[in-house]
């Protein structure tokens, strides 16, 4: 019994081998089509330009934080209960907004998120366009991406078309 299922499972790992054998694929980098296509530059600078803005919008808020905490520190030995008490809510609910502010701009889905989706995904697809354009014209099975880092170990150069794809983008190298 244990031969005829080592058997078969030979014979099943032997096909599997031929058939991938049979495949047709090409490598692409991604990364480097993208840094050719000068609408993904633009893109990443107002990116990079807004986060920027941001950044700084919610640093000013968190060194007014800073400000109010160290001026309580000196005050705090001659104010009331009460004054402490409205002080110490009164920064704690300003770096509260600050932080607010922060997870709203750069948080998961924030809005850094939605402002990336507004000005690099319509690239990407059209760089999903062309893969798929050039991957059915030259008959290919499989394309991967060496952009992805561990996704491939190993590429021979022979085997990138990425700037078949900028081509069919209108780009020269």
């Amino acid at each position: 019994m244990k031969k005829v299922l080592l058997s078969v499972l030979m014979m099943c790992c032997m096909g599997l081998a031929a058939r991938a054998q049979q495949a047709r694929y090409c490598i692409i980098d991604s990364r480097y089509i993208l840094e050719k296509i000068d609408d993904y530059k633009e893109a990443q600078t107002k990116l990079d330009n807004i986060s920027k803005t941001w950044q700084d919008e919610i640093d000013a808020q968190m060194l007014g934080v800073d400000k109010l905490y160290k001026s309580y520190q000196v005050e705090r030995p001659m104010l009331s209960d009460e004054m402490r008490k409205r002080r110490e809510d009164e920064i704690v609910g300003k770096e509260r907004a600050a932080k607010d502010q922060q997870k709203q701009r750069f948080g998961y889905e924030g809005d850094l998120f939605k402002k990336r989706q507004e000005f690099v995904k319509p690239i990407q697809d059209r760089v999903f366009n062309a893969v798929q354009k050039m991957a059915s014209q030259k008959a290919y099975d499989m394309v991967l991406d060496k952009a992805g880092g561990v996704t491939l170990f190993y590429a021979d150069p022979k085997l990138d078309r990425s700037d078949d794809v900028l081509k069919i983008l209108g780009i020269n190298k």
